[in-house]
């Protein structure tokens, strides 16, 4: 418990925690609008499984449509560090099951940069265990509540404008 409170207390890993939040949740915002703006997301043959796979997604207009919201909100959350801890959990479901899908399909090398984002988003959590050891019934003490708190105003708005300026630019990119 005292390593992990003297690494909360360091604004070098703060900044670290913060780099890694924007990082993947911007890995989100490009595939989140695909599926949101009813985009297909590749334009392989339809002979190949993994082809076959993201048509049957794409077909399925509504389910497509609802897994791009939760990748775009899951990385406006990431984005806002006020409720990034929200966010962690939300990517962690999310790229858990990406992940068990690139493995299962056998899409070459892709299942190893998704375990990167899966071990990014375990870090994530563990960072804010704080916070998320309340899902599992185990309360933060009165020192936790006090001496971790949330990053400054600035971070929150950097990451709200960073945000705003990426969703356009991929937005514009996905047209």
């Amino acid at each position: 418990m005292i390593v992990y409170s003297k690494v909360r207390q360091s604004k070098i890993a703060e900044v670290i925690i913060i780099g890694i939040r924007f990082l993947v949740g911007f890995a989100f915002i490009p595939s989140g609008l695909t599926k949101l703006l009813n985009r297909r997301f590749t334009p392989l043959s339809a002979d190949d499984p993994i082809s076959y796979f993201f048509d049957a997604l794409y077909q399925a207009t509504l389910y497509w449509n609802f897994l791009g919201f939760c990748q775009v909100f899951t990385a406006f959350l990431l984005f806002t560090q006020r409720f990034a801890t929200l966010g962690a959990v939300l990517f962690c479901g999310i790229i858990c099951n990406i992940f068990v899908i690139t493995v299962s399909m056998n899409f070459k090398l892709t299942w190893v940069i998704t375990l990167l984002m899966l071990c990014a988003g375990i870090l994530l959590l563990a960072w804010d265990w704080h916070k998320v050891k309340i899902l599992v019934g185990i309360y933060p003490s009165k020192y936790e509540i006090e001496n971790y708190k949330s990053p400054s105003l600035l971070w929150q708005i950097i990451g709200l404008l960073l945000f705003i300026v990426f969703t356009i630019l991929m937005r514009s990119f996905t047209a």
